[in-house]
């Protein structure tokens, strides 16, 4: 299923010492990494402070673009369920007053999505 879910684009959790070592150079100093996910070559993570979206681009995957967003500059958040037929669960997000959302990203069945639900709304409202 591991290998289905990458074809599909579904993120699958990764742990905080991977996370630490593979991305530690981005956080600012007494910042921690709390929970993160890979989703095929693109990752992103919570730290205490922000998310930060790390998009590898190109067929190399030498271009990276990683995005910043801090905790006060989310609007609203909305989470949608896997079902029967639909395999996946989905994250959206909204940065200021933006109508359309800034971030969408699906999760497989093995994350609980509301507790990364509720980490979210721990930090944004």
């Amino acid at each position: 299923m591991g290998l289905f879910n990458k074809i599909l684009g579904n993120a699958s959790e990764v742990s905080v010492e991977q996370l630490s070592k593979d991305f530690g150079r981005l956080l600012a100093e007494g910042e921690q990494i709390e929970l993160g996910f890979k989703l095929i070559r693109d990752t992103f993570m919570f730290t205490d402070k922000r998310l930060i979206l790390i998009d590898v681009q190109g067929l190399t995957g030498s271009k990276v673009e990683y995005k910043s967003m801090p905790y006060k500059s989310i609007s609203r958040f909305s989470l949608e369920t896997a079902g029967t037929f639909d395999l996946d669960a989905e994250l959206k997000i909204w940065i200021s007053s933006e109508d359309m959302p800034s971030v969408s990203k699906r999760f497989n069945k093995s994350i609980d999505v509301y507790e990364v639900q509720r980490y979210l709304a721990s930090k944004v409202m």
